[in-house]
Formats: structure tokens, C-alpha cells, sequence
């Protein structure tokens, strides 16, 4: 072995040990914009439910009534824990995220920017509350295979 590939050795061997155990930091955990969000489009649909229906309707393409209704019938489905990291994303907030996802096609993009909900959270809401409505909905459907 000759001085320079036990030098280059050693010099490997240096660099792993000293990099060892030490973490990248992330750049950040949650966008600032939505970690101020902590409300996830409470205060959106507060304004939207005390304001006039016609608003509301348009928002979610369904009554108050017919909201609530749907919500009382799925939400035991798509109700999730809050736990000691964040809270929970409450029922009626999955459930008109996905109710406006459906109304309009939006992207996921661009309701992460009305809900204050991550494009990742929101890829995964909208599926299980499709799953929850269906289930709870299916007597009143017919599907054709």
C-alpha cells in the first residue's frame, strides 16, 4: 500500500466520522403562510355560513342544510385525532375541500391556498372523504359496472 491510498483512506474515513450522526436541517417543516393557518379555512367557511346562503351554495354547491345533513353522515368517518404535533383537520373543513374540489376540478395548488391546507394533506383528504360519501350514499346511488 503506498502513501497515497493510505492517505486517501484515511481521509474517507475522516469525512464519514465527522458527517456521522449529524442531520440535515430542513429548510422548514410548513410554509409560513399555512402554519399561520392554524384555522384551515375556519374562518372561510364561518364567513361563508353566517353571510347570505347563496354564497355559501355556490362555495360547495350545496345547502346549508344539505351540508350539514352530509356532514352529520360522514363525519364519523373522516374524523380524525388531534395529536401533540397538530391539530386535526376538522370534518366539515375535509368535507368542503373535497365538495370544492369536486364542484370546480381545482388543483390541489390551488386550494392548499384557499384552505391553508398542504397540497399533501389535501391529496389525501379527497379520496377518503369520496370513499366516506359514497359508503354512507350508496343506497340513494345506482353505479352501472
Amino acid at each position: 500500500m503506498d502513501l497515497t491510498t493510505a492517505a486517501a483512506g484515511v481521509s474517507a474515513a475522516f469525512i464519514i466520522i465527522a458527517t456521522h450522526g449529524k442531520v440535515r436541517k430542513r429548510r422548514w417543516w410548513q410554509r409560513k403562510f399555512l402554519k399561520n393557518g392554524i384555522s384551515y379555512g375556519d374562518n372561510l367557511m364561518s364567513e361563508l355560513l353566517l353571510n347570505d346562503g347563496s354564497s355559501f351554495r355556490n362555495f360547495v354547491r350545496l345547502t346549508k342544510s344539505d351540508f350539514e345533513e352530509l356532514l352529520r353522515l360522514v363525519a364519523p368517518k373522516i374524523s380524525k385525532k388531534n395529536t401533540n404535533y397538530r391539530a386535526a383537520i376538522p370534518p366539515s373543513i375535509r368535507l368542503a375541500v373535497t365538495l370544492r374540489y369536486l364542484a370546480t376540478g381545482d388543483s390541489f395548488t390551488s386550494l392548499m391556498y384557499l384552505f391553508k391546507i398542504s397540497k399533501q394533506s389535501i391529496s389525501t383528504i379527497v379520496p377518503e372523504v369520496c370513499e366516506a360519501i359514497f359508503e354512507v350514499l350508496k343506497g340513494y346511488c345506482q353505479v352501472s359496472r
